[in-house]
């Protein structure tokens, strides 16, 4: 995939530049995850297990204002024909309400290809921040948790 840059202001009229990053670093992914709440389902105490994640994702975007600060991140795997599973969308909580989180959605949808369906699971505090910009709630989902 080639990398794709686009500065956009976002609506505090700070200018946010999005990017295909997939050697973004475990660390400043934890770090925002951390700030964006997202940390607490995601194994931030196991960076090498973080590091696997990022690196066998297949689209990983993100979002950072002027002075370089990550603020916003998509991590996704896709077969680039059928489907795409946005496993984390995280923007740093002092940036939220700005479009930012749509705009990774939008954006990682059209890296990995929107003839793709989308698909995610909400963290339980944005159920209701998904349907508002735009995304249908599918009724069943199923899941296996991880061992122990």
């Amino acid at each position: 995939m080639r990398s794709v840059s686009l500065c956009l202001f976002s609506a505090k009229n700070q200018m946010i530049h999005y990017e295909n990053e997939p050697n973004l670093l475990a660390e400043e992914f934890i770090d925002c995850l951390i700030r964006s709440t997202l940390a607490e389902r995601r194994p931030i105490a196991d960076p090498k297990r973080i590091e696997g994640m990022l690196r066998h994702a297949d689209v990983v975007l993100t979002a950072r204002n002027p002075t370089g600060l990550l603020v916003g991140v998509a991590r996704a795997i896709s077969d680039f024909h059928y489907c795409t599973y946005l496993s984390d969308l995280a923007v740093d909580a002092q940036f939220q309400k700005q479009g930012i989180g749509k705009e990774l959605i939008a954006r990682t949808h059209q890296a990995a290809g929107s003839h793709t369906t989308l698909i995610l699971l909400s963290a339980p505090k944005a159920q209701t921040y998904y349907p508002h910009i735009g995304l249908l709630q599918h009724p069943s989902a199923w899941t296996i948790p991880p061992e122990a």
